[in-house]
């Protein structure tokens, strides 16, 4: 899951496993294998590297990877130090 933003600046967290394509008019258009079409802030390039930050959360085995969908920059790592 990842967070975005349409257009009104209302948050909206989408299923990234549903991202069909996404269009750059003049507005980022995602669309959805549903066949609905979202009209978002966010850049194409930055909806890609949400969907792979995401993605690898998941493939490092972390026990919470919806934990940084709230989060609008890279996660962060924690000093085990303390």
């Amino acid at each position: 899951m990842i967070l975005l933003t349409r257009l009104n600046r209302v948050p909206l967290v989408v299923n990234s496993d549903l991202i069909e394509h996404i269009e750059v008019t003049p507005d980022t258009v995602v669309a959805l294998t549903t066949g609905q079409k979202i009209l978002v802030l966010e850049t194409a390039e930055e909806i890609i590297d949400k969907v792979v930050r995401f993605r690898r959360r998941i493939l490092s085995g972390d026990s919470d990877p919806t934990a940084a969908v709230m989060r609008p920059g890279p996660a962060k790592r924690r000093d085990p130090a303390g």
